[in-house]
């Protein structure tokens, strides 16, 4: 994983898998950041790890990345690219409100 020194690939694949079921769990209408799936996964410090994590799923993937967004609220996709509209009508189709580009993580954050 860039620029991570884990010591072993095992912590890696740990790390990795951690993260995986970790986003798996978030409840439909729920969101997460990548803030707190690193913490909840045991590196609290790795919040871009988990973003390189979900930028390299692969395309069939099943699992809900559009779930996890920014420690702002905020979709971190370019305003307007394929990849933000798509991640904002799967939020939308799920319930979760995006206000002024922000979902308020006080009412749809993961606990």
């Amino acid at each position: 994983m860039a620029s991570i020194s884990w010591g072993s690939s095992t912590m890696e694949e740990e790390f990795k898998q951690r993260v995986y079921t970790l986003i798996g769990a978030i409840p439909r209408g729920n969101v997460a950041t990548y803030g707190q799936i690193a913490k909840l996964s045991g590196a609290p410090r790795h919040a871009r790890a988990v973003g390189y994590l979900l930028k390299n799923l692969p395309k069939d993937s099943s699992l809900p990345w559009y779930r996890v967004i920014n420690g702002q609220g905020k979709i971190s996709f370019p305003e307007g690219s394929e990849k933000f509209l798509e991640q904002q009508t799967r939020l939308a189709s799920e319930g979760v409100k995006i206000a002024a580009g922000k979902v308020s993580l006080k009412k749809f954050q993961w606990q």
